[in-house]
This record gives structure tokens, sequence and C-alpha cells, in this order.
């Protein structure tokens, strides 16, 4: 019963300091993220995203574990930049595709069709002749809301 009351404690401290982007560090069940084996973004180095404007794959020999979520990284001072401040660098929701996030559907992702938009990076799905950014790009102040939206009902179980 302590237990119980400690643990609720925690969960509910927690629930008070969810930051609104939805990025994964928001303590989101594991089951949201797009990971395999654990491991986010495919193994590519989610703060060179920022820093070099391309997708750089990372190392399994330069890595981190934030809530659970593993992160490779292509330079050391990259993993420290990521450890000093996590939020900013992971992908939005979860790292799914975020056009088909506006739907409600998480989608795979192509870790090299990347965009960042107000600080935030947004991954997206391209296959088969298929890349959902050429989409996103044309009518983004829509989806973009509407994602937000449909990440916010995943996350919460509604």
């Amino acid at each position: 019963m302590k237990r119980s009351i400690i643990l609720l404690s925690f969960y509910l401290f927690g629930l008070v300091g969810v930051h609104s982007s939805f990025a994964q560090s928001s303590g989101y069940d594991l089951k949201h993220y797009n990971l395999k084996r654990g491991l986010a973004i495919q193994g590519y180095d989610p703060v060179a995203y920022f820093t070099d404007n391309k997708a750089i794959e990372g190392s399994d020999k330069i890595s981190h574990i934030a809530a659970g979520v593993t992160y490779y990284f292509s330079s050391a001072k990259n993993r420290q930049l990521f450890i000093a401040n996590p939020e900013k660098y992971e992908p939005e929701y979860g790292g799914y595709c975020a056009y088909a996030m506006a739907d409600g559907d998480k989608v795979r992702i192509d870790p090299e069709t990347f965009k960042i938009i107000d600080g935030k990076l947004y991954l997206f799905y391209n296959f088969r002749f298929t890349n959902t950014l050429k989409s996103w790009n044309k009518d983004q102040v829509n989806l973009l809301p509407k994602a937000n939206t449909e990440w916010s009902k995943i996350v919460s179980g509604g």
C-alpha cells in the first residue's frame, strides 16, 4: 500500500512536469516511441539534425539512454549536447512520421527525411516513391496543429 502511494505521488508529480511539445522525454510509455530494440531514429544522431542540418548515423560506441530510449551519436560533443538538453533534440511524435500523425497514424520514417520547425525535429516517411515531406510542405500550416492534436490523443489514451 505504501509503495502504491509513493508510485502514485511520482506519477502525479510527473504529470505536472509534462512538457507540451510531446517530445520523447515527456515520459510517455515506450509503446508510443518509434523504436527498434529500444533504439531511436534507427541509430541516427538526433543532435546532428540541428548542428549539421543533415542526418548523420550515430555510433553504438557513443550512446546515451534517456527515459529507456537509446540514442546513438556521431561525436562525444553531440552526446554531451543531448545530455544537457534532451528535449531540444528528441524528435516529435515519438519519432513517427509527422505527416501521418495528422491522421493519428503511427508510421515508420526515413531518418534522412526531416524538417526542423520552430526548433523541433520532425521526421517523415519516404519509401516506395512516396515522400510525405513534400505533401507536408504543401499544407504544413494545417497539418501541424492536426498532428499535435492527434499525438496528444495517442499519448493520453483518448
